[in-house]
């Protein structure tokens, strides 16, 4: 069963995370891909942090060759709507379906300040030109010679103050053509059943993010992101443990296994570690 439908059951589903090489040998993605068997679909990043990496598509083909079903991230920074419109065809013609529609952090935030960014359109926007494509049109009123199909996906923060933006933009998006949601990581249920009950309505399914914390020193830049709320008893627990990753992973599975009581799944960021999610999935039944 591919991952869009999936959606439209009442399965827990649980997506993952994986960043491309900074280069061109793939050995370690590929190894870090086949750890991930577990899991409905595997986000490949798009430039994350605006760090230079391999761009997302070509690594979700390599995710598919290995038998594995991915979202292509593709961020509104770096391109403008001809080379978007263009990515979306390839990624098609490639048998990649879906896309998470993302802004993309800043360059200020990586290793390019200075850099220009495009934003030529905004994930909105995006999302909508995607499903223009489907049309068999295109942003300029020209007819395509085949037409694509997209799974869309888009992303919101459920702990970022004022939380009535994020709810707009969570209804926009889904106007826009939007059919699932992964969300910025959380650490606190019960703020996010708060933001959970207020967009159920929708009817799109949405996957918190969950990130597997390995060491206080992570810990601590985790929580100079914005809206990041890390609750004082998951610090203490980090601090305090003798083991930080495994208490990071047994976290992570706490957090999965409360979400399974109302939520409609999990998507897990374990960043360069995913060899322990199978364990952390064990665990959070």
């Amino acid at each position: 069963m591919k991952f869009k439908e999936k959606l439209k059951s009442d399965k827990f589903l649980i997506t993952a995370e994986l960043y491309p090489p900074k280069g061109t040998d793939i050995s370690a993605f590929l190894k870090r891909a086949l750890c991930l068997g577990a899991v409905d679909a595997v986000n490949v990043t798009d430039n994350q942090r605006a760090s230079m990496r391999a761009c997302s598509l070509a690594m979700c083909r390599l995710l598919i060759d290995a038998g594995i079903e991915p979202i292509m991230q593709l961020a509104c920074r770096d391109k403008n709507r001809i080379a978007l419109q263009s990515d979306l065809l390839g990624a098609n013609i490639l048998g990649i379906e879906n896309a998470l529609i993302i802004s993309g952090d800043h360059p200020d935030a990586g290793e390019y300040a200075g850099t220009k960014t495009v934003y030529d359109l905004d994930t909105v926007q995006l999302i909508k030109t995607a499903r223009l494509l489907e049309t068999g049109t295109d942003l300029a009123g020209k007819k395509l010679s085949g037409s694509p199909s997209f799974c869309l996906g888009a992303v919101v923060n459920p702990s970022a103050q004022p939380n009535e933006l994020q709810l707009l933009m969570f209804e926009k998006k889904v106007k826009s053509g939007a059919e699932f949601f992964q969300t910025q990581t959380i650490f606190d249920v019960d703020q996010y059943k708060e933001f959970y009950d207020k967009i159920k309505r929708f009817k799109v399914k949405t996957l918190p993010g969950i990130m597997l914390i390995k060491s206080p020193k992570f810990m601590n830049f985790l929580q100079q992101l914005p809206g990041v709320n890390i609750p004082q008893i998951v610090q203490d627990r980090i601090n305090k443990a003798s083991d930080p990753l495994a208490e990071g992973m047994q976290i992570c599975a706490q957090t999965i296994k409360e979400l399974r009581s109302f939520a409609d799944g999990a998507h897990i960021m374990a960043i360069g570690m995913e060899e322990y999610i199978p364990e952390i999935i064990k665990n959070s039944l």
